[in-house]
């Protein structure tokens, strides 16, 4: 007898098959924001780092801008009515490290006595604008605001006043910043430009854009940005905000105290994702013949566990003719089916859930120091040993580091492993790579690099560890060893197994020194 109910085989394939895939998109969309989430945390804290990193850059150029004009004034407080003199003055601060784009030199009155180079609109003329004002009244050493001079052009000035011997006030020496025109913020944070979207910006007290890639975007007014905010008031961190121009950015930001500046790294949010819309992508085209085989699978067990039901229906309806009641006592098997159903959607939901561990397992941050991690450093040795490019591996720890977690506590020795990770990307070269191997453990990945350049930067760091005071409030040294490839090693096991053996050799000759894998086998005779 037909009816025109469904089947029981077909709604089982249908729960089936609906159950499978809206967990599959569960599953792919869970993984997804969890993998965007990772993106943005990292991206927030590695631009946080940068803009802070900057922003010590920029603080050390202040100090020693002001050490130099501070050094010329008190050359020129006798020299003040000789005009050579000046002259010669001027064109060395300017020549100098190339730190200003003009030097001038003014009196009390702010009459320009020398300027470098020659221009007509200043030489010889009382300079009115309010910001040269307020620096000769201050008398002391002063960063302007942006402004625009007598020739025309945007620009900052730095200056630091002139003495006499009887302390009476003769003027200043200046040296001024183009700000539209290449200058020395391009040399402090132009190299920093990366290709991918992100990029660096200055802003003053007033969140007046001072620097930035694009030269059209100098002297905007951004107050209206949250972190242009944060930035003026003082604050250092990341956050994510959207721009003056409307656009979503990830941004770490940092102030420069001695002039109220602040320093803004970040990366448009939609390039930051971008890697997470193509992983998802190359996901699903991998999965799609495992599903296929799942469907199968699914389709497989609904007919099989269908057959039995079927065939109870067909008993049950004889039982009302034939009162049959042994026949469905004789049917066995209803939990049976229930089981094999159940077992179905659990080794799809086993699948799924691979693949949100697939998901988490894409991160290649260390999430403790901000550095690549382990999984990442094998990637890239597996992959420059298959391009046979040459390289050279430092393998480095801290020396005894134990002591900081027992003396100092695990909060501090987290910071201290901070600090070390701070100094390796300092002295790291563009396209050396920075990664934590594991505890106190890390690794510089230097690419076409021999080992004396490794040895070179090995020592850097080592040299700065050891003569900077460490988060614990003394200074803490490492031990590194130091092995190339292919010279020394043709694997990446044995490379590393070769700057191990040059570590342990350092700490064994007394710690706090660098010794390369080749130096080893000296060491060993001498040992012997």
């Amino acid at each position: 007898m037909k009816s025109k109910h469904l089947k029981l085989k077909h709604l089982i394939m249908g729960v089936a098959l609906a159950a499978f895939f809206l967990t599959s998109i569960g599953s792919v969309w869970s993984g997804y924001r969890m993998n965007v989430a990772s993106i943005k945390e990292n991206t927030l804290e590695t631009n946080r780092v940068y803009a802070q990193k900057l922003a010590t850059t920029a603080s050390l150029y202040l100090e020693e801008a002001f050490q130099v004009l501070g050094y010329s004034a008190n050359h020129l407080k006798s020299k003040m009515d000789d005009k050579n003199a000046l002259n010669s003055e001027t064109e060395r601060l300017k020549m100098q490290d190339n730190m200003f784009n003009s030097v001038f030199i003014t009196n009390a009155e702010g009459l320009v006595l020398s300027v470098t180079p020659p221009a007509e609109e200043v030489q010889g003329q009382v300079l009115a604008a309010v910001e040269t004002e307020e620096a000769l009244s201050k008398k002391e050493p002063f960063v302007s605001k942006p402004y625009e001079g007598s020739t025309g052009r945007l620009l900052i000035f730095i200056s630091s006043p002139i003495f006499s011997e009887t302390n009476e006030y003769l003027g200043m020496v200046a040296g001024t910043i183009y700000l539209k025109e290449r200058n020395v913020f391009n040399a402090l944070l132009g190299e920093h430009f990366y290709h991918d979207g992100s990029y660096v910006y200055v802003v003053d007290s007033d969140g007046r854009v001072i620097y930035h890639q694009d030269p059209s975007r100098v002297d905007d007014i951004a107050m209206s940005n949250k972190v242009v905010q944060a930035v003026v008031s003082g604050e250092n961190g990341a956050q994510q905000v959207v721009n003056t121009r409307g656009i979503e950015m990830l941004a770490g930001y940092s102030a420069v105290p001695l002039t109220g500046w602040g320093v803004v790294a970040q990366r448009p949010l939609d390039v930051a994702l971008e890697p997470s819309f193509d992983r998802v992508q190359d996901v699903i085209i991998k999965s799609i013949p495992l599903m296929l085989i799942s469907i199968i699978i699914v389709l497989w067990a609904a007919a099989r566990i269908a057959n039995p039901l079927q065939r109870l229906a067909t008993l049950t309806e004889e039982s009302l003719e034939t009162k049959n009641v042994e026949g469905l006592k004789s049917v066995r098997g209803w939990y049976f089916e229930v089981y094999y159903l159940k077992s179905a959607l659990i080794r799809s939901l086993t699948f799924l859930q691979g693949q949100v561990s697939y998901f988490k397992d894409q991160s290649t941050t260390d999430p403790l120091t901000g550095v690549t991690n382990r999984r990442t450093m094998d990637a890239m040795l597996a992959e420059w040993l298959d391009n046979k490019l040459p390289h050279a591996l430092i393998l480095l720890d801290l020396d005894h580091f134990k002591s900081v977690n027992d003396t100092y506590g695990h909060a501090v020795g987290d910071k201290v492993l901070q600090f070390l990770a701070q100094n390796m990307q300092a002295v790291a070269r563009d396209g050396d790579i920075c990664c934590r191997y594991g505890g106190e453990e890390f690794v510089l990945l230097l690419p076409n690099t021999t080992a004396e350049e490794a040895g070179q930067v090995a020592e850097r760091l080592r040299h700065n560890l050891a003569h900077t005071i460490s988060p614990c409030g003394r200074k803490v040294t490492l031990s590194a060893g130091v092995a190339v490839y292919p010279q020394m090693a043709d694997t990446a096991e044995k490379l590393i197994e070769a700057a191990d053996g040059a570590l342990y050799l350092a700490k064994q000759a007394g710690r706090n020194q660098v010794m390369v894998a080749e130096q080893e086998n000296k060491l060993k005779n001498v040992l012997k």
